[in-house]
This record gives structure tokens, C-alpha cells and sequence, in this order.
């Protein structure tokens, strides 16, 4: 999954960044309004962590302006704006949370999380596939009741994957939300973790799973007679 962070404190920004990164999180920065909006009208994002007190473009204004377009785009304020008032307001301007400076970090993590469960057809931290099963809370990926050992990018191109399942994904999209905007797209590196999620998944007993239509992109299938 692919988040925009935008905080114009550069030390929090740089280490929520890290600790997002460690959890398979695809992270682009903007360090004010202005940047915040500018990243969102260039990429696809899944999610948005949005300070409010930000230079150029007022974080309040950030959230007026994407809501005027998407109403369905996650949004988290994450502010040292700590008063009823602002908590009100934001989630009146159309907010999906509001988290209050200092924060506690797995606190952040777990609110992301259930933000960006809304968007699966299924509430359940659990998503099931054939043999596959995905635990997006533990970040656990298992078949057969076994679980495999996938990297951080494996992880992110396999749950993007279940998230879709059934659904053919282009190349582009699954780098757009695996990989932060800074990545070269014409490089080998997709092409190598997708192989090698796919040897995982094959080895695990999930042979065959992930089926790429050339010139369409890739579908992970879920044989309905699989039970996990």
C-alpha cells in the first residue's frame, strides 16, 4: 500500500517514514500544503497522513480541496491541534480519523490499518484466497496453514494482490503501490520480486496462483475448490 505523509517537521516526517517502510508501507513525503497537493493530483495513494498546521496551504484546506474531488480518499490528521473543537472540525471537513501529537507509533500503525481495511470488500483483518490466507493486522502471509517467509516488497505485491484477487492488475499499478515515487519503473527490480514471490507461493503449495496475461498484467486466482 502506498501512503502520502504529509508533515513539515522533517525529523518526525523522516522517522514515521522509517517505521512505515519497516512495515511494507510504500511512503511519499510532502512537507507542506502545497507539495501535499501536488503529490496527490500526480499519484495514486491509498492513504493520506495529514498534519494541519502546515506552511503555503493550511492543512484544513488541503482536506477542503481533496474532498471538493474524492470523497472516498482516506485521510488521517494526525495534529498537535488537541481541542474538541479541532478534533470536530476536522472529521466534520470529511477526515476518516483523527490522532493527536505526541502519539504513540502503534497506535498510528493500527489506525492505518483500519482505514485502509474500509477499502477491502471485507472488514475482517483476514483475507482468504484458495490455500492463501492474509493477516494484514500480524502482516502474516500463510498457506496451507503454513506461513511463508516473504520481504517487505513481497509482502506489498502479494497483499495488493489479494486485495484485488480475481482482478487483472497492471505492472504500473502494482509498482505505483508497492514501491514510493522515487522508484525507477524501468528497472529489474518489479520483475524480480514478483518472480520471487511467485517461486514462494508455488513452493508453499499455492502452484500456479499468480497468472500474468502479457501486455495486461497479473491475477492472482482463487480456486473455489481450495479450501485454506
Amino acid at each position: 500500500m502506498k501512503l502520502l505523509l504529509v508533515e513539515d517537521e522533517e525529523l518526525l516526517s523522516k522517522t514515521i517514514a522509517k517505521g512505515l517502510g519497516m512495515l511494507g508501507y510504500a511512503i511519499d513525503c510532502a512537507y507542506d500544503g502545497e507539495e501535499a497537493l501536488y503529490l496527490y493530483e500526480l499519484n495514486e495513494y491509498d492513504l493520506m497522513i495529514l498534519d494541519l498546521n502546515l506552511p503555503k496551504v493550511d492543512g484544513m484546506e488541503v482536506l477542503r480541496r481533496i474532498r471538493r474531488q474524492d470523497e472516498e480518499f482516506r485521510v488521517l490528521i494526525l495534529s498537535a491541534r488537541n481541542s474538541l473543537e479541532d478534533k470536530v472540525s476536522g472529521l466534520d471537513s470529511g477526515s476518516n480519523d483523527y490522532l493527536t501529537k505526541p502519539f504513540e507509533f502503534r497506535e498510528l500503525e493500527a489506525r492505518i490499518r483500519s482505514l485502509l481495511r474500509r477499502n477491502f470488500t471485507t472488514r475482517n483483518t483476514r483475507i482468504v484466497c484458495g490455500c492463501l490466507q492474509l493477516d494484514t493486522a500480524a502482516k502474516k502471509s500463510i498457506c496451507c496453514g503454513q506461513e511463508i517467509e516473504l520481504t517487505r516488497k513481497e509482502y506489498a505485491l502479494f497483499e495488493y494482490l489479494m486485495v484485488h484477487a480475481g482482478k487483472m492488475v497492471s505492472a504500473e499499478e502494482l509498482i505505483e503501490h508497492a514501491w514510493d515515487s522515487e522508484a525507477d519503473l524501468f528497472s529489474n527490480s518489479f520483475r524480480f520480486h514478483i518472480h520471487s514471490l511467485r517461486k514462494k507461493l508455488d513452493a508453499a503449495g499455492a502452484v500456479g496462483y499468480i497468472v500474468n496475461q502479457r501486455g495486461h498484467g497479473y491475477r492472482l486466482e482463487c480456486p473455489k475448490e481450495v479450501q485454506p
